[in-house]
């Protein structure tokens, strides 16, 4: 399996990882940054969560060297906390998500993520999951295929895709990746199709977001991220599209400066209690990394500082 870690220096660093300390990759993959993260402990720790198992298992043989220092779990970062009790973690040093897909899962036919090869409707990264992307596109009405492409694809041709897909679907379920692409394509109109971005790029975001409720449980895990932070603690979230990203920014702006009080206010009187701290402005891949892997070019690493 070929993968890229995204901004993996830059994520790395933003920790100001110790090498007696216990550090989160709640989004282990391919363990390229538990890697990194790993080979700079000494007597700490790390926790690597995932919910696919391939990833858990090739990440596995890769982490081994670092015998007990590294502890895999599998799970949904959602559930933050009850992972880390199950681990017996009760604070960490810092905590790095990334929320990519990974490029062994894009690549991988049989996942059915990619609109560029032909595959089974799936999109689950935790394959036992029930909800798939086929039961979306078959099952759901068009008015609530229309939204989920507005509103988690930002797709300006929502509409006509919804009402394509209803329309092909009386005639018999759309089975594939194939199928699907070949009906959004024939949705756009042609100014649509000369842009520059594929145009079910938009839509098969949206089926990978609603099949693995990603935004969901990217809100609950932050909820819960600074809260099992040490003081000092470091949270690192590299997003790759705007949805997730206003999510990460306005998470950690509630927790930077959520007083409710009037400005005129000698003191506040809400209760708020800051408990994190925003750590430069959001870092990019440089020219050169994108080079070496286009799937980097919209990443978005912010950090943050438990006070």
């Amino acid at each position: 399996m070929e993968h890229i870690s995204v901004l993996l220096d830059e994520s790395v660093q933003a920790l100001n990882i110790r090498p007696d300390g216990i550090y989160v990759d709640g989004t282990l993959g391919l363990g390229g940054h538990s890697e990194a993260i790993a080979s700079r402990l000494t007597t700490g720790r790390l926790i690597g969560v995932d919910r696919d198992d391939r990833a858990l298992a090739f990440a596995g043989d890769r982490l081994g060297r670092f015998g007990d220092r590294v502890t895999l779990v599998k799970g949904n970062f959602a559930d933050l906390g009850a992972l880390l009790d199950g681990v017996g973690v009760e604070l960490a040093d810092g905590m790095l998500f990334d929320l990519g897909v990974s490029s062994p899962q894009l690549d991988d036919a049989s996942r059915g993520f990619s609109y560029m090869r032909d595959a089974p409707l799936d999109m689950r990264m935790d394959e036992t999951a029930p909800l798939t992307a086929r039961q979306i596109v078959n099952d759901w009405s068009e008015a609530e295929l229309r939204e989920l492409f507005r509103l988690y694809g930002e797709e300006r041709y929502a509409g006509r895709v919804a009402s394509a897909i209803a329309g092909r679907r009386l005639e018999k379920p759309v089975e594939t990746t194939g199928e699907l692409v070949e009906i959004i394509r024939g949705a756009m109109p042609a100014a649509a199709l000369r842009e520059k971005q594929h145009p079910a790029k938009r839509c098969f975001q949206a089926l990978r977001i609603a099949v693995n409720d990603e935004l969901g449980s990217l809100e609950r895990m932050l909820e819960q991220a600074a809260d099992r932070l040490r003081p000092g603690g470091r949270l690192a979230v590299i997003s790759f599209h705007s949805l997730e990203d206003r999510i990460v920014k306005e998470a950690i702006r509630r927790r930077e400066a959520g007083c409710t009080c009037p400005r005129d206010f000698p003191v506040c009187t809400c209760g708020f209690v800051q408990t994190l701290r925003s750590v430069g402005k959001p870092v990019v891949p440089g020219q050169e990394e994108i080079n070496k892997n286009p799937r980097a070019r919209s990443a978005r690493l912010r950090i943050a500082e438990r006070v």
